[in-house]
């Protein structure tokens, strides 16, 4: 029976989903991928269409909803909060979400319908059966220590008992690594096993790690690929085991970069940034600059404060290079970007091209948090975070003493991270060039997609999948 027409019957309930993101598989890594690939010719695959951006927050929305960034307002990774006046990233309740999210609509199609999301983003504060997603511990003195959030509150000690301590520091930071994903792919198993959700989301981050540290054609890569497939080989066997169709996703393809664009230097050169300074360090000043962009892979919302001001920043970006086109009302609307959120322009990379967030002028004044895995503090994303600085002879050293303080339960500081952004070489945000280098769709039902899934219409696939749609 193919996806368009499946129906459940009466007495009969839906067909149960497994559906995996996989971040960053393309075409060209499903070639060393080889459980992924026999998937694939067994059942059915397609390019999969992204939005703009092609990040994580926003491709994950518009699966979950249906929609476009305009209408979910997940305009990327994180935006500008005009009503709090800060600069806010990987944010993680799902009430930033507008729209009627998958869940619902498959529970008004069958009531009691139930669901795990095991770490695609927005998971807090979801109407879902059953939740895991990375939060740390922050202890009243300032340590962080890796844990996640679950819900019901009982399946953390029962996930921690079995698996261990959800180990934050290898899934991002410069430990980020396939331990991570083993231990995500491990609680998907126990959850499928104990729990039975009728629909079981699982994100798998790995393929993000050496992507961006060497570029998606560096063996390293390959390796990564073929490391992720042989982790992921026997959670495809339980669902097979368990009469489960399998789809598989990903966001976007990341794509060779060379050319880091200094996007806030050149606003902050042309006076429509501005900056505050404490205790020798600089801090962007969001609410007084009349210009300023949140870096977001090789996305830039550049908001305005006055409309005065738009020819300024215009002229201060125009023939920046590396921006290959700054979107403004019409463009934004073209790409079913136009959301308040949303800058009031939105520069795009050109294909080999990323944008820092470095605001500073001197490395001087950069602010502590510049040289720390420090997500939720640095006013744009830091791919730079997967390395440790290789021009500190002590860097390693520093790292060792962190560690051990950590262990001894004192404050620490992990200060290793260069604010050199040359050695990152895979980026992505863009829209692909071609089919080999975005993102693509697997399904384990033979003739279930045709020639291209639109991201848009992946809620409805699945859905249909599932005999409700």
């Amino acid at each position: 029976m193919s996806a368009g027409t499946a129906r459940t019957t009466p007495g009969t309930g839906p067909t149960p989903l497994l559906v995996l993101d996989v971040v960053g598989l393309t075409p060209r890594l499903l070639d060393h991928m080889p459980h992924l690939k026999a998937l694939s010719r067994s059942g059915s695959h397609a390019p999969l269409g992204t939005v703009l951006p092609a990040v994580t927050c926003a491709a994950q929305s518009t699966f979950l909803t249906g929609t476009t960034p305009a209408e979910h307002g997940i305009v990327g990774n994180g935006w500008y909060f005009r009503e709090l006046g800060d600069v806010l990233l990987w944010r993680q309740h799902n009430g930033l979400v507008a729209g009627d999210k998958l869940w619902d609509a498959a529970r008004r199609a069958h009531p009691g319908y139930t669901v795990a999301n095991i770490c695609w983003w927005y998971a807090m504060g979801a109407d879902t059966d059953y939740t895991v997603t990375p939060r740390p511990v922050y202890y009243a003195d300032g340590r962080k220590e890796p844990d996640c959030y679950t819900r019901p509150p009982a399946l953390h000690d029962e996930l921690t008992e079995k698996l261990g301590t959800f180990p934050l520091f290898h899934f991002w930071g410069p430990g980020a690594d396939l331990v991570s994903s083993r231990w995500i792919i491990d609680a998907t198993r126990h959850i499928l096993h104990t729990r039975q959700p009728d629909l079981t989301l699982c994100y798998l981050p790995h393929l993000d790690y050496d992507l961006q540290r060497f570029g998606p054609d560096d063996p390293r890569s390959r390796k990564a690929a073929a490391d992720l497939d042989t982790a992921v080989a026997p959670l495809l066997d339980d669902a097979r085991a368990l009469g489960r169709t399998v789809v598989v996703l990903s966001e976007y393809g990341i794509t060779p970069v060379s050319r880091p664009v200094d996007i806030n230097r050149a606003l902050r050169r042309a006076g429509l940034l501005e900056v505050h300074t404490q205790d020798g360090m600089e801090y962007l000043d969001p609410m007084a600059s009349r210009a300023f962009a949140v870096a977001d892979h090789q996305i830039a919302h550049v908001y305005v404060r006055r409309p005065e001001d738009m020819d300024a920043t215009r002229a201060a970006l125009d023939g920046l290079p590396g921006i290959e086109q700054l979107l403004d009302d019409e463009g934004k609307k073209a790409h079913g970007l136009d959301h308040p959120r949303s800058g009031e322009l939105v520069a795009v990379a050109e294909p080999d091209a990323w944008f820092t967030y470095y605001y500073w002028l001197d490395d001087a004044r950069a602010p502590d948090f510049a040289q720390l895995v420090e997500i939720h503090r640095k006013p744009g994303y830091d791919p730079v975070e997967l390395f440790m600085d290789p021009l500190d002879p002590y860097v390693k050293v520093k790292a060792a003493t962190a560690l051990a303080r950590k262990k001894l339960g004192m404050r620490y500081r992990m200060a290793v991270v260069p604010l050199d952004p040359s050695p990152v070489r895979g980026s992505h945000g863009r829209l692909p060039t071609s089919d080999d280098d975005g993102p693509l769709l697997i399904c384990s039902t033979p003739r279930a997609v045709g020639d291209r899934v639109a991201a848009t219409d992946v809620k409805q696939l699945l859905l249909q999948l599932a005999g409700l749609g």
